[in-house]
């Protein structure tokens, strides 16, 4: 099971007659969601109004390509954040995150300062888009009590706290992964026309034929759309074949691209309508209309932090190319490369336990969890922490994206500037403070470099994210959102990994350079430690004075290690 994705019966419902004989499942287009899971950025200048959206956007087509002078002989033009900048009127370090940021959510592995105006065109475009409400329950004054307005004239949404935000909307009504593709496969499908005429050329010709894609603008579409198992665009269109593989294939009409992606789209939404009223016709119609956590229980190596080692359920599932951890509770999980299925991870409603991702991903979220430590090894993209509260986190990654959190504290190992948004509260941030014997295998395979730490240098912008309805009523007007802290180093302390299953690695200390000022309170713990250790030696106690000594320390030690959180952490090393 614990190679079976958590859509697998999906998928097998993907299937039609036709193609079951065939055991070939029927390509369905999905959309990208890492382009609008970790590509939306609340800045209001680049939120354009969507009745204007596709004039204004036409406008700062023409502004980049000549900001940017023009491509390279038949290349197509790359805008860099000088020409951005230039073109949005923005602050050019705005425009340098701009690019930033869609470097990290384009398909391809390698990030570079400046980008196609092409992509630059799709990233600006799809910052319209405005996210997946929670579902609206069927008896809604029953529920009225527990649903917040989110009028502009109510304060309470804005007053309650991340995670009071995250329950007062419970998980049932909460938008699942399936209705979240369709909600953005609904925009693309309504959008895709005006979508075609940003990047199509003009050509002689009347109507329709006097707009074009050719086949390397057609690639770019993959930025926003995939078929299903990652398939490109490109190898499932029939439009742009050509049996002469040294003749490039000749442009085709984009009304020609919009009527076939219209109708995979169309496609596409209706197998998952048709699985969603499934679902509510079936047993299971109380549960969630997605495949729940609970459906695809797979191999999960948990260690229980209770002493009793009671039993822990599992809360491990797939979706798609993304592994989820749900609803962890009191416990302790590690999860190695062995454990993650695609390039992402999310954890998610974990409470009062420590989470050990050590992995290398692509991307990782972590969303609505609670007095929790949670570890991500070595992350290539993005790492988003939103509506989080009294969390520690620990992450080796690219780009950390920190949203909507209170009293938490990051220990960062980041190459780019942390990203602040939304409403937060009491953060601090520390250098990165762990290690694990692949750590320094893992950070070279997903190209996060260990020379570079900007952990210090967070980049805020404001409190209201435009792309959001759930976490700030309309009509509430932006302003910077709170900064973080530097932990004061001496309350700074090494975090240890307990050594499970004899990990072998050659990584022996924490790759990341620990600042002097770090550096010096540490030495300065270890030398008071010592004299400790050493005052202590050289009292003449008796017996019953060293008992009530032990003791004392030993208390005192106890209601340090429920009082820092560390408790859990302690369980987990005694179970080495």
């Amino acid at each position: 099971m614990a190679d079976e994705p958590l859509d697998a019966a999906a998928a097998a419902e993907e299937e039609t007659p036709a193609t079951a004989a065939s055991s070939s499942p029927v390509l369905l287009l999905r959309p990208r969601r890492v382009a609008f899971e970790h590509g939306l950025l609340p800045i209001p200048k680049l939120v354009f109004p969507e009745g204007t959206l596709t004039q204004t956007l036409a406008q700062t087509k023409e502004r980049l390509l000549a900001a940017a002078g023009g491509g390279d002989g038949d290349a197509a033009p790359r805008v860099g954040a000088e020409a951005l900048a230039e073109a949005l009127q923005i602050p050019r370090e705005l425009a340098a995150l701009v690019l930033g940021t869609l470097a990290a959510v384009l398909p391809g592995e390698e990030e570079e300062e400046d980008a196609d105006f092409r992509d630059v065109l799709l990233f600006l475009y799809i910052q319209s888009y405005k996210r997946l409400v929670p579902r609206a329950h069927k008896d809604s004054p029953a529920v009225a009590d527990v649903w917040p307005s989110t009028s502009a004239f109510d304060g309470y949404l804005s007053a309650l706290s991340p995670i009071q935000l995250v329950r007062s909307n419970s998980r049932r009504f909460m938008p699942s992964q399936a209705d979240e593709e369709a909600h953005q496969l609904s925009y693309l499908q309504k959008h895709m026309v005006n979508i075609l005429s940003l990047l199509a050329d003009s050509v002689d010709g009347e109507g329709d034929e006097s707009m074009v894609l050719t086949a390397d603008t057609f690639e770019h579409l993959g930025f926003l759309l995939q078929f299903s198992e990652g398939t490109p665009l490109s190898q499932v269109a029939t439009f742009f074949a050509n049996s002469d593989p040294d003749m490039p294939a000749a442009p085709v009409p984009a009304a020609q691209v919009h009527d076939w992606i219209l109708q995979n789209i169309a496609a596409s939404l209706e197998n998952t309508a048709e699985k969603l009223t499934a679902k509510e016709n079936s047993q299971q119609s109380a549960s969630d209309p997605d495949v729940t956590m609970a459906e695809a229980v797979t191999n999960s190596r948990i260690q229980s932090s209770s002493p009793t080692a009671t039993a822990v359920p599992n809360n491990q599932g797939h979706y798609r190319n993304t592994t989820f951890l749900e609803g962890f509770s009191k416990t302790s999980v590690v999860k190695q490369a062995s454990d993650i299925k695609g390039h992402s991870i999310k954890v998610l409603n974990c409470h009062d336990s420590v989470i050990y991702i050590l992995a290398p991903v692509k991307y990782a979220t972590v969303y609505g969890c609670s007095d929790t430590t949670i570890v991500l090894g070595a992350v290539g993209k993005v790492v988003k922490v939103e509506h989080c509260e009294r969390v520690q986190i620990i992450a080796a990654s690219k780009r950390i994206c920190i949203a909507n959190c209170r009293e938490c504290i990051f220990y960062l190992g980041v190459n780019h500037q942390p990203l602040i948004v939304g409403d937060n509260h009491k953060l601090q941030v520390a250098p990165f403070n762990t290690y694990y014997p692949q750590l320094g295998e893992h950070l070279a395979q997903v190209g996060v470099d260990s020379n570079i730490n900007k952990w210090d240098q967070p980049f805020v912008l404001g409190v209201v994210d435009p792309h959001d309805s759930l976490s700030h009523p309309a009509g509430v007007s932006d302003v910077q959102a709170e900064s973080a802290t530097c932990l004061d180093p001496d309350l700074f302390t090494n975090f240890l990994i307990p050594s499970w299953f004899e990990a072998q690695g050659p990584t022996k200390y924490n790759p990341f350079t620990l600042p002097e000022v770090y550096w010096a309170s540490q030495r300065k713990k270890h030398v008071s430690l010592e004299d400790i250790q050493k005052n202590i030696r050289e009292l003449e106690l008796d017996d019953t004075r060293k008992k009530e000594l032990a003791s004392a320390l030993h208390a005192q030690f106890k209601d340090w290690l429920y009082a820092s959180g560390n408790i859990r952490q302690l369980y987990c090393l005694q179970g080495e």
